[in-house]
């Protein structure tokens, strides 16, 4: 997969990219990603990509023309069509469903904004999808941009070195996951539960799904909401309220 970013801050996204799983997708030819920069597509002395907001008002509105001709230097590289994706506060949220999707394309390309934002035109015309990672604002869509490059970038197979990792992540199968534990066994915190110590693995996987049920019920009783329990969640979840009242 390939992922093109158009930023005014190239040397961020390319750090932020060149560590950790992403990085290793990257070494492992699984993964790439570039950077634009929309100052490289001006053609005045001092590189302008914005200008001040028709109407009035505070802060500058990065300008249609520097964005369009990225966008054309972008689609002309022989990878196949790209998706354009805007990172903005007033896009969709960002759910590990639409991670998912956007992990099977073979090219993507990730617009961030700066200032108050881009010349709605531009988004109008050139922009498949606006996406948020959340209700709140950044100083630009460089960090978003980082995290989708994370999200997508684990995802693609070969990445993980074990890929039932990411079939375990919370939100995987609409879920917070469960708890974890590793050495010592017995510590001044608290002992590891025992089933997990029982090598029976059908009591571990029942442990361990009632125990992202009930995570989710307390922390986050939205995602139960839109899912359809089967007899064996219903129960074991059932159990795990009864278990939590009787400890209050």
């Amino acid at each position: 997969m390939r992922i093109d970013v158009i930023t005014l801050f190239p040397d961020f996204v390319r750090q932020s990219a060149a560590v950790g799983v992403v990085g290793r997708a990257q070494q492992r030819k699984l993964l790439q990603v570039e950077t634009w920069n929309p100052r490289d597509f001006t053609d005045d002395p001092h590189r302008t990509v914005d200008h001040r907001t028709f109407g009035g008002g505070p802060g500058m509105v990065l300008l249609i023309e520097p964005l369009r001709r990225t966008l054309q230097a972008v689609r002309e590289v022989e990878a196949g069509p790209a998706h354009v994706v805007y990172l903005s506060p007033q896009g969709a949220r960002l759910t590990q469903d639409r991670v998912s999707r956007l992990a099977a394309m073979p090219r993507l390309t990730l617009l961030c904004g700066r200032y108050e934002g881009v010349d709605e035109r531009l988004l109008t015309h050139e922009v498949d999808e606006e996406i948020s990672i959340g209700d709140y604002v950044l100083s630009g869509g460089e960090l978003a941009a980082a995290v989708m490059i994370d999200a997508i970038g684990r995802l693609q197979d070969g990445a993980l070195n074990d890929a039932q990792s990411a079939q375990q992540d919370s939100f995987s199968d609409g879920l917070l996951d469960c708890p974890h534990y590793s050495r010592p066994v017995q510590d001044a915190f608290g002992d590891v539960p025992a089933v997990l110590l029982s090598g029976d693995h059908a009591a571990i996987r029942r442990w361990r799904l009632k125990q992202a049920l009930g995570r989710t019920w307390l922390r986050r009783p939205d995602l139960l909401a839109r899912r359809s329990l089967d007899k064996e969640s219903r129960a074991l979840l059932d159990e795990f309220r009864r278990e939590y009242a009787a400890t209050r």
